[in-house]
């Protein structure tokens, strides 16, 4: 007998203004402490009034973290949980991308608990999450993470990246407003959007798909295809804000449930070691892994190439799926991402490094519908390296 286990939380509202749902989602734990967790620049542009105000004029004491910085060090995590223990707070609110909500995860869950951050990562932790820890409402205001709707939060070490993975770490809430992104600049649109579109597409071709993880998928693809571009060379595109937004939230829910795979195990590497942003590392990766795999689900690349707007109908699977690469490899360059490792001043003389790093990341390489060993993470750095797509050699 074969099953999926699901799991679709949190609660959430989705839509322009949904963020009017703030304060009746407080007020069901009426918490008289909130520590808000969100990022310097939302604070600096005002955004994050949009959340405060409304509950510093319903009464409640509201304390702004803002020391949050992209692709977050374990020492970032270690000094918010501090924080968050000594606050005594009564509730957490994550607001912003990718890194506020990890670490607003965070600090609720482990506000809790004793040791210190590192002793519950993945990889090398000793200790188990074991209590719920305070209630959280995450807020996103990028459309790329899925961190809203996810039960992880990811943290960078020296030359790679670790996470604190636990169901508790699931939001009481999540509010995904769309009208929230429209501030978001053309660059940091691009980067997000890409993380959500690999999300996605990972999700699709994951070893744990599922009919109903499919589903969503191709829907965030159909998503992020038609709109991407469109919110990156005019942000206040409303439309296309809220398919983003929607596409990005829909394969969040999609990968929690299927999972992740081999760019996202190759992306870590380059983000721990070279800082460059999570959904930049996954777009410069993502052709060169695709293709890579390519041979190993050419049905469903066919299918990723029709909800990307392309049209398989007169091809074959095997150029349908040559046909896939090709556009990933185009929507990329067409948001302003560089398409190279060189590009980004990764030098070759660190491939190999990299390749170590990336054969660590076995809990992710695990769900790859290729399996992907020690030579073919190397032959994948080179490629996005000298930017010419590869295949494998029969084994």
């Amino acid at each position: 007998m074969s099953f999926a286990k699901l799991v679709f939380a949190p609660l959430s509202y989705t839509g322009w203004g949904a963020l009017e749902q703030l304060l009746p989602e407080v007020e069901k734990y009426a918490p008289k402490k909130i520590l808000v967790v969100t990022d310097p620049m939302l604070e600096k542009i005002g955004l994050v009034e949009w959340v405060t105000t409304p509950l510093k004029e319903s009464g409640y004491q509201v304390t702004v973290y803002t020391d949050v910085v992209p692709e977050p060090p374990l020492e970032t995590g270690e000094k918010l949980v501090s924080f968050a223990r000594a606050g005594q707070f009564e509730m957490v609110v994550g607001f912003g991308g990718g890194s506020a909500l990890d670490l607003a995860k965070l600090a609720a869950v482990l506000a809790e608990h004793e040791g210190s951050v590192a002793d519950y990562l993945n990889l090398t932790g000793t200790k188990k999450v074991e209590k719920k820890g305070l209630p959280k409402i995450l807020i996103p205001t990028t459309s790329g993470t899925g961190s809203e709707v996810t039960n992880i939060s990811v943290l960078s070490l020296e030359t790679t990246k670790d996470v604190v993975t636990h169901d508790y770490l699931l939001a009481d809430a999540a509010i995904v407003d769309p009208e929230l992104t429209v501030s978001v600049p053309a660059k940091v649109t691009a980067a997000t959007g890409i993380d959500a579109l690999t999300h996605a597409v990972e999700a699709y071709i994951s070893v744990n798909a599922s009919p109903v993880t499919d589903g969503l998928a191709l829907q965030a693809i159909r998503l992020i295809g038609r709109s991407l571009r469109k919110a990156v060379h005019n942000g206040n595109d409303k439309q296309a804000r809220i398919d983003m937004s929607n596409g990005s939230y829909i394969a969040g829910l999609a990968f929690f449930n299927a999972g992740v795979a081999g760019v996202h195990a190759l992306a870590y590497p380059l983000g721990g070691q070279f800082h460059i942003s999570h959904g930049e590392s996954n777009a410069v990766l993502l052709p060169y892994v695709m293709g890579y795999i390519r041979k190993s689900c050419t049905t469903k690349m066919a299918d990723i190439l029709n909800a990307l707007g392309g049209n398989s109908s007169y091809l074959s699977e095997e150029d349908a799926s040559y046909k896939c690469v090709e556009e990933l490899e185009r929507l990329v360059k067409e948001v302003g991402i560089p398409s190279t490792l060189a590009e980004f001043d990764i030098p070759e003389s660190a491939l190999e490094r990299l390749t170590q790093d990336g054969v660590q990341q076995k809990r992710i390489l695990a769900r790859s519908p290729y399996p992907l060993l020690e030579e073919d993470i190397r032959n994948i750095y080179q490629s996005a390296f000298k930017g010419v797509v590869t295949e494998p050699t029969k084994r």
